[in-house]
């Protein structure tokens, strides 16, 4: 027998949402009068977590920071089974109200209705730390030290403020923490039998399609490729074209070329050079030398790593054919990621009950659910943000979208959990 679909007062959420999101955005809570900033281990971020544990308490949940900083919230006793929802509520330095903070909020209001709807749901809310990199330079640290991807010495000597050069454990330590206790931050995966982040799109594929929420099947892998070609910088004027040895017509071959690979692939994959820096950089000089980073991005990984072989390969036989020297530099920052199944078929059924709109999609940026679904069965949900803008003042997302979502997480949770 199927269970009773759960209803919630979207507009009641919707405004509880709308009234978190904008006391988060106060100067209690930011460390810019023009955009929100706030990162690990500044008052501004304190105060968030604060603003979290209280509403959470309120909501009937025990709520903790482990060693580190990631904020757990449980309404079972740890270790027990629970599903788990959440994201981040740090900032880029110049960012937007919705980024990270919407996913927690929607999770906090989640709890609430849970509670008041009598529907006890075994729940654990997360909100990582540091997933924008603003503090330290490192992105998804909360999930990765969760998930036991860095290493003693990263957080003692290799991760250091970008405020003041002081290391990750000094500022952790400075601000009450157990640092030397990181290890135990993997308990917080512990009896989680789920785990769903909603998310803004940080696209418009939503907006412009008019759905109200997006189901993530898979999230991309990202790859960054540093060029550097050598060559001569000569007289503009006084160096005929035979001549030369132009850095910049190689780095220019590369952006174009660049972008017919990615469109020649069967699945969806993007390229973009987005640094480019000519050396002397000036006009009356053929460039000596010429940087370009390269950003690839695919759902699947032997597909991306396909297309950064090719263009390494492209720029080697450019570079030979310029008479140039090249310097290549690759660092892969996240793995192409898929979802759980059995995590988006609830979330998929839960919507298509629901009346509301939604598709599914992948996710063309990285985020914490990477790091968690390899130890928990995983999902996230996008709702959408206006003009894909994110990372900026500009963002803009609408609550009751998230309302919408929170009610499809609900019947997904209520289900996933009925027999766990």
């Amino acid at each position: 027998m199927a269970a009773e679909r759960i209803t919630i007062d979207l507009a009641m959420s919707a405004a509880r949402i709308e009234h978190d999101i904008e006391t988060l955005s106060g100067p209690a809570y930011t460390g810019s009068d023009d955009a929100i900033r706030r990162y690990a281990y500044i008052p501004e971020y304190r105060n968030t977590l604060d603003y979290f544990t209280r509403e959470l308490k309120a909501a009937g949940f025990d709520v903790s920071l482990d060693p580190v900083g990631n904020l757990i919230a449980r309404n079972r006793p740890k270790g027990e089974p629970a599903f788990g929802v959440g994201s981040h509520c740090d900032s880029n330095r110049n960012g937007g109200r919705y980024d990270g903070t919407l996913g927690v909020v929607t999770a906090l209001e989640i709890c609430r209705i849970s509670t008041e709807l009598g529907l006890n749901l075994p729940l654990q809310l997360i909100s990582f730390l540091e997933e924008e990199s603003s503090g330290f330079g490192q992105g998804v640290l909360g999930s990765r030290i969760m998930t036991q991807q860095v290493t003693d010495e990263d957080l003692r000597e290799n991760f250091r403020a970008l405020d003041d050069g002081r290391s990750f454990w000094d500022h952790a330590t400075e601000a009450g923490l157990e640092p030397a206790r990181w290890r135990e931050c993997a308990e917080g995966l512990d009896g989680l039998v789920g785990w769903i982040e909603l998310h803004i799109e940080q696209g418009r594929v939503l907006q412009d399609e008019r759905q109200q929420v997006g189901i993530v099947t898979a999230i991309v892998g990202i790859t960054w490729v540093d060029l550097t070609f050598h060559g001569r910088a000569d007289h503009a004027g006084g160096t005929p074209m035979g001549y030369r040895a132009d850095a910049g017509l190689a780095a220019a071959e590369t952006v174009v070329e660049l972008e017919k690979l990615a469109n020649a692939q069967s699945i969806p994959t993007v390229g973009t050079a987005g640094v480019g820096e000519f050396q002397p950089g000036l006009h009356n000089v053929i460039p000596g030398e010429a940087r370009l980073g390269l950003d690839i991005r695919s759902i699947d990984e032997s597909v991306y790593r396909a297309v950064v072989a090719d263009i390494v390969a492209f720029t080697e036989q450019a570079a030979e054919a310029r008479k140039l020297t090249l310097d290549v530099e690759m660092q892969d920052l996240t793995q192409a990621t898929g979802m759980d199944e059995g995590v988006v078929g609830a979330l998929e059924e839960a919507a298509a009950a629901s009346g509301h709109p939604f598709r599914l999609m992948s996710s063309g940026g990285g985020h914490d659910t990477q790091h968690v679904a390899p130890h928990v069965p995983s999902a996230m949900v996008f709702v959408p943000c206006k003009d894909g803008i994110s990372h900026s003042p500009d963002e803009l997302a609408n609550p009751a979208d998230a309302a919408a979502a929170a009610e499809i997480m609900l019947n997904a949770i209520a289900r996933l959990t009925a027999t766990a």
